[in-house]
């Protein structure tokens, strides 16, 4: 059974309008991002500093330079530095890092200058450890580093496919870190996910195709789909989440 502690949602939000959906939901948090569709890169600071002055919601921002690898050169990780430095100034509430090692193991090093670069924000690490070689080991090293939590699907596409490993990765963690469950998480599946693993956070987008093609102008005039239609975090789908009992209970 679930006990009465507060269960953190975070919304993964891809663009303002859908960080603005999140706080008119009533989420508790966002991770704001772009490109959501390539696994997220880092958002605009005009989209960060938006947030930051006119939402009631924690806003967590995603630092990644580029897709692909989590393996960053010096001038990538100069790049990442730098935002991280501008996420304080704007007066973000914490950072999105994950920095591996060619041979899939955590970069130490990397991880710990931005924890010491970030303070007083938090430091999120995120799936990329999903990927490592071995998650026991990795859990250690990102704790000794001093992030806040960690975002994980388990080591598994979803989290609900992971759900196990979650469950040991939240043993093994013993409240040294949050463990942040996330990967195709919703109001379907949250539920049972947070039963059977014993997380406390939970991370989902809830986003939806929003058609701008309103004039209904033919395809071939707009050349391509991007040209018209996007994928937003939605305000009924978040609420959908937050209305189940796992949330609700918690206010009586």
């Amino acid at each position: 059974m679930l006990d009465k502690e507060k269960i953190i949602v975070e919304i993964c939000a891809p663009s303002v309008q859908s960080a603005i959906n999140a706080d008119l939901a009533g989420a508790d948090r966002i991770e704001l991002c772009q490109n959501l569709n390539e696994g997220g890169t880092t958002p605009s600071f005009g989209a960060i500093a938006y947030c930051t002055e006119h939402l009631g919601l924690k806003t967590n921002v995603l630092i990644r330079p580029r897709t692909g690898s989590f393996c960053y050169n010096e001038a990538e990780f100069e790049t990442i530095k730098h935002d991280v430095k501008i996420c304080k100034s704007l007066g973000v509430n914490g950072v999105v890092v994950g920095f591996l090692n060619p041979d899939l193991t955590i970069d130490v090093q990397k991880t710990k200058e931005i924890v010491e670069i970030a303070a007083p924000m938090e430091v999120t690490f995120h799936r990329a450890f999903d990927i490592c070689a071995e998650w026991k080991v990795a859990l250690e090293e990102i704790i000794t580093c001093g992030c806040s939590r960690i975002l994980t699907s388990g080591t598994k596409p979803t989290a609900l496919e992971g759900k196990e490993i979650l469950n040991q990765i939240v043993q093994q963690a013993n409240g040294r870190i949050v463990i942040l469950a996330g990967g195709g998480i919703n109001y379907a599946n949250a539920e049972a996910l947070v039963n059977s693993t014993g997380v406390k956070e939970i991370h989902a987008s809830c986003t939806a195709v929003v058609n701008e093609n309103e004039q209904d102008v033919s395809l071939e005039q707009l050349l391509d789909e991007s040209n018209f239609s996007h994928k937003e975090s939605n305000v009924n789908l978040i609420k959908k989440l937050l209305s189940l009992p796992l949330y609700t209970n918690q206010l009586n």
